[in-house]
């Protein structure tokens, strides 16, 4: 086990919908509707411990996982959402010492997640055409100690990309059929490509390039969430739930002849 230290995360929990994400170093003293928590004590403390507040109230402190993270980053652009990010991940097979190739960095939390699965030996290289977007990017990255996974780019990746070889590729931009050629020449042969689109008419459009482009196993799918508000002898479907998110499209590339 390992203590917090200054610079730890801590996800420090009321309830599913009262949680904050602080590091004692840059919130000492957090201040909520439920008191003033001393952030600042929790250092040399075990995750898992309860602190209390001003107000009287336990507030559990826990290690947070990479969707905590990626959830609570500063944010330009709407992030994917990690029903979503999950089986993107599952889908791309990708796993320490991955080279990874994504267009559309946004906020930077696919970006992120990608980060954490490649390493220690592997590699995201993330194009954007706003240096801006990038700039918090860049800024979320570094703030979750991801920098030396990620590689930032700024271009037009539907003019190509520099690198080739790559064991999977993401595009989320607004016009993804076409950039899918210039996907295609940067994955190697087999590898899997994931495609993010809000609507289906975009959908359609690039999964109609994608099979013009030669990717095969070729796939469309929306996940819906819904959790269950579990309770002794009350168990019912929350009334709230997360629908439709984003439409996920999913390759395969193939051999280009030379």
């Amino acid at each position: 086990m390992s203590a917090i230290t200054e610079d730890s995360f801590v996800l420090v929990y009321r309830d599913r919908r009262r949680r904050w994400l602080v590091r004692p170093r840059d919130t000492p003293k957090l201040h909520t509707h439920l008191g003033i928590l001393d952030v600042s004590a929790l250092v040399g403390k075990e995750f898992g411990v309860v602190a209390t507040t001003t107000m009287g109230d336990e507030l559990t402190i826990l290690r947070p996982t990479i969707e905590d993270l990626v959830m609570k980053l500063a944010r330009k652009t709407q992030v994917i959402y990690p029903k979503d990010l999950g089986l993107m991940a599952v889908k791309l097979g990708v796993h320490a010492g991955s080279k990874v190739i994504e267009t559309g960095t946004g906020s930077g939390a696919t970006t992120a997640l990608m980060a954490y699965l490649v390493q220690p030996t592997g590699m995201v290289y993330t194009y954007d055409l706003n240096p801006e977007f990038q700039e918090v990017a860049k800024k979320n990255i570094e703030r979750l100690g991801l920098s030396e996974f990620v590689t930032f780019r700024i271009g037009d990746s539907r003019q190509g990309f520099q690198e080739k070889g790559m064991d999977a590729g993401i595009l989320d931009v607004g016009d993804p059929w076409e950039v899918v050629r210039s996907m295609r020449v940067s994955l190697k042969p087999s590898a899997p490509m994931a495609a993010v689109t809000p609507t289906t008419n975009q959908a359609e459009k690039l999964v109609a390039k994608m099979r013009e482009e030669g990717f095969v196993n070729v796939e469309t799918m929306e996940i819906l969430l819904r959790n269950l508000e579990a309770r002794v002898g009350m168990t019912r479907p929350s009334n709230i739930m997360v629908g439709h998110t984003a439409y996920l499209t999913f390759g395969r590339s193939t051999f280009i002849e030379s």
